[in-house]
């Protein structure tokens, strides 16, 4: 029984081993989805709330004035709206996607200096807008 034990243990070894680097990887993608928040190619953040596209606009706009960011327009699109706004260095737009009446998806881009990508910016509205939807329910 030990015998069988001890191949079971070099087996499951070695099926890691020659996977490589996949399980980190699986591993880091289940704790980045856990967190309710994911990033695209190019520093993108995405969420989606159970709320309506009406509430998360105005999350969304308090989130970009307590934070100080200035909204330069409000653009309505077939399934939403866009928001585009700047600071001193930064574009930023974020793109409001209505999934159902009940439920919305937002979306965050942020440069600084028209070339390179903020996630840490795009991200953190994310979750301001996120603390502004709770605070409301309240």
């Amino acid at each position: 029984m030990r015998k069988c034990q001890r191949r079971l243990v070099l087996l499951l070894l070695s099926s890691v081993m020659l996977t490589a680097c996949e399980p980190v990887t699986l591993t880091l993608l289940g704790a980045g989805a856990s967190t309710g928040l994911s990033h695209g190619l190019g520093s993108v953040a995405y969420r989606t709330f159970t709320a309506p596209m009406k509430r998360v606009n105005k999350a969304t706009l308090l989130a970009l004035k307590r934070m100080g960011i200035k909204v330069k327009s409000v653009e309505k699109t077939d399934k939403g709206k866009v928001i585009n706004a700047i600071t001193t260095d930064r574009t930023i737009e974020i793109t409001l996607e209505a999934v159902s009446k009940k439920t919305t998806r937002i979306r965050t881009i942020a440069l600084q200096d028209s070339i390179f990508f903020d996630q840490a910016t795009a991200t953190e509205i994310v979750n301001q807008t996120e603390k502004a939807l709770k605070r409301r329910r309240t």
